[in-house]
């Protein structure tokens, strides 16, 4: 069984981006429920998975790709940027007392 979400379901961006600490015009709110509409649409199209197995496909494994570092700026570069350094380290306000 998947979810169900209530037929044109009404979604409140202006309280969602309230709850997020973001700032949104009537414009971006319009748009945005517009979109989120359009996800939930397409999740209830998604088929149900049955069980378990029904996550596995044999035929198509999937491989995670190797996760590869590059050190591409030496550590002066990256402080140079930083309002305040101290000890090659880039100085924080205090949050904890």
């Amino acid at each position: 069984m998947g979810i169900q979400f209530a037929p044109n379901m009404k979604i409140d961006i202006k309280h969602l981006a309230k709850l997020s600490k973001l700032n949104t015009t009537k414009e971006q709110e319009a748009k945005f429920e517009i979109q989120m509409q359009d996800i939930i649409e397409m999740v209830e199209k998604l088929p149900a998975l049955i069980n378990e197995e029904s996550l596995v496909d044999s035929t198509n494994p999937m491989k995670c790709r190797e996760d590869i570092s590059y050190n591409e700026f030496k550590r002066e570069q990256i402080l140079s940027n930083a309002p305040q350094t101290q000890a090659g380290c880039v100085v924080v306000p205090k949050v904890i007392e």
